[in-house]
């Protein structure tokens, strides 16, 4: 996979923002895979800005959800849906009707699950799927010792997952759900492009063993290497702990212009 070591967020979010500009110039509906958290805010706020000063047209873009909690009720503003509603279409311009994701409201949550592969695969597939890491490795909610293999079906969250979204939620971690329906691993790596952002010093231990360490369920992120075309860029804290780090920028400086990540 390509290391891409930033100075900061922005720059990283800038940097991927481009990425997605770039593919949109290429394929105007383009299907983009978003993640939610705090982590990705850049790249939509950059991508956003990019569409506003009319460097890119996003007009036709289509937008796809990685994960959803389950069981929160219809229009909670920190259910995923309205989050990326929020934060991405509608920053973007677009209509409601060029998103997708699964229904974490359904009765039967499996068949929401088969039914959100599907749309996935008759959507010709995703892009560029934009991926934020756990301090435990985790993509999606695809929690430590998930399958390699596994398709979007509902997970239990672990107990320090649901800590650190309670900030979401007032803090309250009484309030976050138990459950999610996510993207499973063998999906994500569907995409045609992956693109993981992982910045601050907290997350630096698992950037180290997504990169450098062995693929392993145990740190699930760690199956982006069996991907063909897998970008990770990282900033100066998310990076401390790369041992090959030196090698990363080198590589990136020295790669033509025209090639992008």
């Amino acid at each position: 996979m390509e290391v891409v070591i930033v100075p900061d967020a922005k720059a990283g979010g800038e940097l991927i923002a481009e990425a997605m500009a770039a593919l949109l110039r290429r394929k105007p509906d383009a299907l983009l895979g978003v993640a939610t958290g705090s982590t990705p805010l850049p790249i939509y706020e950059a991508l956003t800005a990019k569409v506003a000063a009319g460097d890119v047209d996003a007009s036709r873009a289509r937008i796809c959800q990685l994960d959803e909690y389950v069981g929160l009720p219809a229009g909670h503003p920190e259910a995923y849906r309205a989050t990326v509603l929020r934060q991405v279409v509608e920053p973007l311009g677009l209509s409601e009707a060029s998103f997708m994701g699964p229904d974490g409201g359904a009765e039967d949550v499996q068949a929401a699950c088969l039914a959100y592969d599907k749309a996935l695969a008759e959507a010709g597939g995703v892009d560029l799927q934009i991926l934020g890491i756990g301090t435990d490795g985790h993509i999606g909610f695809n929690e430590p010792c998930s399958s390699l293999a596994s398709r979007t079906r509902i997970k239990t969250l672990v107990e320090q997952t649901r800590i650190d979204n309670a900030r979401f939620f007032d803090n309250d971690i009484d309030q976050v759900p138990h459950h999610v329906i996510t993207q499973g691993i063998g999906t994500i790596l569907e995409a045609r492009h992956l693109v993981l952002l992982a910045t601050g010093e907290g997350k630096a231990d698992a950037v180290a063993q997504t990169v450098e360490g062995p693929i392993s369920a145990l740190v699930p992120a760690s199956a982006l290497q069996l991907h063909q075309h897998a970008t990770v860029v990282v900033d100066e804290a998310a990076a401390s702990k790369l041992k090959l780090a030196d090698y990363f920028r080198h590589a990136f400086d020295n790669k033509p212009a025209w090639q992008g990540i």
